[in-house]
C-alpha cells in the first residue's frame, strides 16, 4: 500500500502545488496590475505563468522523484527527460520577462514622446525589435547547449569539438557570409538610424511603409497591401527614398500637358480655392507654373504641400481630378488638340471633289476625345 501511496502523494502533490503557487502568483499580479495603471508590467507578466507554472512542476518533480520510487529501472531516463523540460522552460520564462521589462519600458518612452518626437518613438521602438530578437537567439543558443551538455556522450565529445572550432568558424564564415552580412546590417539599421518602422519608404520604384525589421530581413508593406521581403544588407549597399527621415512634410508636383491657350492666372486662382477646400493640404505653400512647351502643347506644374506622405498622395490627385474637370467644364478649348492630316488620295479619287480622310469619313479636327467639323 506505501508503494502505491508514495507516488501519488509526491506526483500529486507537486502537481497541486504547482497550481496553487501558480494561482497565487497570477492573482497578486492581477492585483498589482489593476492598482498601478500607469505601468503595463504586471499585465505582461502574466504572459508567463504558463512557462512559470512548467518551471515550477518540473523542479519540484525533479526534486522529489528519488522519494517516489516510482520507475526505477527508468530512473535515468525520467531524470533526464525532467532536466530538459526544466531547462527548456526556464528559457522560455527569461525570454517572457525580458520581453515583459523591455516593452514596459519602451511603452513608457513612447507614452511620454509620441507626440513631441514620433521619428524618435520609431527609432527605438526598431531597437527594441531587434534587442529583443537578439536575446531570444541568445537565450535559445545557451538553453540548447545546455541540453546538449546533459548527455554525456556530448560532454566527452566537448574536447574533441573545442579543438576543432577553428577550423568550423572559418569554414561557417564563409558558407554563411551573406547571412553574416545581413546580421551585421541589421545592427547597422537599428543602432544608425538609417531606416524605421513605420517609416515611409520607396525601394525599387515601389512606395510602402517599413512593416517589420529582424537581424536578416526587412518587410515592406505597399500602398496596395502587398509585401516586399527584402535583405537589410540591400538598405546599407544600395539608395533608397526614406520620406520619413527628418520632419515628416513633404511638397509634391502636379502636371498637366494643355494648349497654349489655357488661362493660366485662372488656374492659379482655381488651385487655391481646390486647396481650400482640400483636408490634405496643410496650408504652408501652394504654386502653379508652366515648366514647359512643345509645338503642340505646354507643360503646366502645380506644388502643393503636407504633413506627410499620405496627405501629399491625398492633395495630389484632389487637384489633379478637380482641375480637370474644371478646365473640361469652363474652358476645354484649353484641354490639348490633336490635328490629323489629310490622307494623300490616287487621282482618281481626288477627282470628285471629295476629301475623305484616312478613315473614310470628311476631313475633321479632334478636340480631347470628341470630333468637331471644320468651318
Amino acid at each position: 500500500m506505501e508503494n502505491l501511496l508514495r507516488p501519488l502523494i509526491v506526483v500529486g502533490g507537486s502537481v497541486v502545488l504547482t497550481l496553487v503557487i501558480g494561482w497565487a502568483t497570477d492573482f497578486l499580479l492581477r492585483k498589482a496590475d489593476e492598482r498601478h495603471h500607469e505601468t503595463p508590467l504586471w499585465g505582461l507578466l502574466r504572459r508567463g505563468r504558463i512557462p512559470y507554472q512548467l518551471l515550477l512542476c518540473a523542479a519540484l518533480l525533479r526534486g522529489s522523484y528519488d522519494e517516489a520510487q516510482l520507475l526505477e529501472s527508468r530512473r535515468e531516463g525520467i531524470g533526464q527527460a525532467l532536466t530538459l523540460v526544466l531547462i527548456g522552460s526556464a528559457a522560455w520564462l527569461v525570454i517572457r520577462i525580458a520581453s515583459a521589462i523591455v516593452e514596459t519600458s519602451y511603452t513608457r518612452y513612447a507614452n511620454a514622446r509620441a507626440h513631441r518626437d514620433p521619428a524618435r518613438v520609431r527609432r527605438v521602438r526598431t531597437q527594441v525589435t531587434l534587442i529583443m530578437r537578439v536575446v531570444s537567439a541568445i537565450v535559445g543558443v545557451v538553453a540548447a547547449a545546455s541540453m546538449l551538455l546533459t548527455f554525456p556522450a556530448f560532454r566527452a565529445a566537448g574536447a574533441s569539438l573545442l579543438a576543432s572550432a577553428g577550423i568550423l568558424g572559418i569554414v561557417a564564415g564563409v558558407a554563411a557570409q551573406s547571412t553574416l552580412s545581413n546580421m551585421f546590417a541589421g545592427f547597422q539599421i537599428a543602432f544608425g538610424d538609417m531606416v524605421r518602422i513605420g517609416d515611409t519608404v520607396v525601394v525599387d520604384g515601389e512606395w510602402g511603409t517599413v512593416e517589420e525589421i529582424t537581424l536578416t530581413f526587412l518587410t515592406v508593406r505597399t500602398w496596395d497591401e502587398r509585401r516586399i521581403t527584402m535583405p537589410v544588407s540591400y538598405f546599407t549597399s544600395k539608395p533608397f527614398e526614406n520620406w520619413s527621415r527628418g520632419t515628416p512634410q513633404m511638397t509634391g508636383t502636379v502636371f498637366w500637358h494643355l494648349d497654349h491657350t489655357a488661362p493660366v492666372d485662372a488656374m492659379r486662382e482655381k488651385l487655391r480655392d481646390i486647396l481650400r477646400q482640400c483636408p490634405a493640404w496643410d496650408g504652408r505653400a501652394y504654386d502653379l507654373s508652366v515648366t514647359d512647351t512643345t509645338p503642340n502643347t505646354m507643360q503646366v506644374r502645380a506644388l502643393v504641400t503636407a504633413k506627410d506622405a499620405d496627405d501629399i498622395w491625398t492633395a495630389r490627385v484632389t487637384v489633379r481630378e478637380q482641375m480637370v474637370g474644371w478646365l473640361a467644364d469652363e474652358h476645354p478649348y484649353a484641354l490639348p488638340r490633336v490635328n490629323t492630316a489629310d490622307a494623300i488620295l490616287p487621282p482618281s479619287q481626288s477627282q470628285n471633289g471629295h476629301r475623305p480622310s484616312q478613315d473614310g469619313v470628311p476631313h475633321q479636327r479632334r478636340f480631347h476625345g470628341s470630333t468637331r467639323p471644320e468651318r
